[in-house]
């Protein structure tokens, strides 16, 4: 009894498994389908076109307008230096004192030589007028009048020449006195009291560097720029009326300098090896907070575009130089479109051309996704 019972506790559990997969096969010849996967949900930004301003970024220096190198035109030893180092000085300021007791002593020689030739000169004059009547008298030769005015015009010679030297020893007695040439900051002295300076070398003295007003110097590519003009020309984006050209910088700690500056000058030459121009602005640099040689990043407002379109920079795709985006139509599928982009702006492309008012452009999750595919489009209420 109890191997037969055996038995169909064997033989149960077979039909049982025998059943399972019975129904089993039913289930896939049913042809109902499998759990379907929910579409992949992406972040969408849409398109508007509209009026916004055209901008772009620039690496620059900062360069004083104006600067002076001081340099010794006499040859002397430095008595005293005459100003505060680093401190903003008008011009005409004195700055250094050179040993001056040779130069006085020069002047004084070169005042009694001008004195003799002006004694000899009066001495001349007289004999000359003396003779002017006697020679219509035949009391004096003719010979003997034209001796007499030719020492005259030698003796006035000597005046002059000797008038020439005063001025030469009072220059000279001057410059022993340097003075600052412009207005301006002036740097660290480069000599030191009991230096000897050359005339003949031009020792530099210190330099004086204008830094308010002040300039930034910026460096654009020629082929940009001429695109920028065919911009202009066509319409599409509509300059100042005065012409003038705001720049805003930020300084090399990331802050942005309160004061807007304004293009002055565009260089007319291409660089041979860059093939840049290179642009220039003004800052009045009230607050001297600009300094020369400071690296700093301007921002350029060229006028307003009438038809512009921004989307977020993570949102399009550059390979090889061409742009594309991954656009969401009204079916919820993606398919690719080219685009043609323009410059960045805070993190943003500006779209030229490609892109329409009312076009979802996919922000994120574009890389989980393929052409043709369907997705669940969610807004980025971030406004990018």
């Amino acid at each position: 009894m109890t191997r037969v019972n055996g038995m169909s506790c064997h033989a149960w559990r077979i039909a049982i498994f025998v059943l399972a997969m019975a129904a089993a096969g039913c289930d896939r010849r049913s042809g109902e389908p499998a759990a379907a996967i929910p579409p992949t949900t992406v972040l969408v930004t849409t398109v508007t076109r509209e009026p916004i301003d055209f901008e772009f970024d620039l690496p620059g220096r900062i360069e004083p307008q104006r600067t002076a190198e001081i340099r010794a035109r006499v040859d002397g030893i430095v008595e005293r230096l005459l100003y505060t180092e680093g401190t903003d000085v008008a011009a005409g300021t004195p700055l250094f004192q050179i040993d001056a007791s040779d130069y006085k002593a020069q002047l004084a020689q070169a005042e009694a030589m001008l004195q003799r030739a002006q004694a000899v000169q009066k001495n001349a004059a007289s004999v000359a007028q003396r003779f002017r009547p006697l020679v219509s008298r035949q009391a004096v030769s003719a010979q003997e009048y034209e001796a007499a005015l030719a020492a005259l015009g030698q003796a006035q010679a000597n005046v002059a020449d000797a008038r020439a030297t005063v001025t030469l020893a009072t220059l000279r007695l001057e410059r022993c006195t340097v003075r600052a040439p412009i207005a301006g900051r002036v740097g660290r002295a480069l000599v030191t009291e009991g230096a000897l300076v050359s005339a003949a070398q031009a020792t530099l003295l210190a330099q004086i560097n204008q830094i308010s007003p002040i300039s930034a110097t910026f460096t654009k590519s020629s082929t940009a720029i001429l695109d920028l003009a065919e911009y202009v020309r066509s319409g599409a984006l509509t300059t100042p009326e005065d012409g003038k050209f705001s720049v805003r910088i930020t300084l090399p700690n990331g802050r942005e300098y309160a004061e807007r500056g304004v293009v002055d000058f565009a260089d007319l030459v291409v660089d041979r090896t860059s093939g840049a121009q290179t642009v220039r602005a003004q800052f009045e640099n009230a607050d001297r907070a600009l300094l020369p040689g400071q690296f700093v990043r301007g921002r350029f407002h060229i006028g307003v575009r009438h038809d512009g379109a921004l989307v977020p920079a993570r949102a399009v795709q550059l390979n090889n130089g061409i742009a594309s985006v991954l656009v969401v139509g009204a079916d919820d599928i993606v398919q690719p479109r080219q685009i043609e982009i323009g410059e960045q702006q805070e993190g943003n492309w500006v779209v030229r051309q490609g892109l329409d008012s009312g076009d979802r452009v996919v922000v994120d999750g574009w890389h989980k996704v393929r052409p043709g595919q369907r997705v669940t489009p969610s807004e980025d209420s971030t406004g990018r």
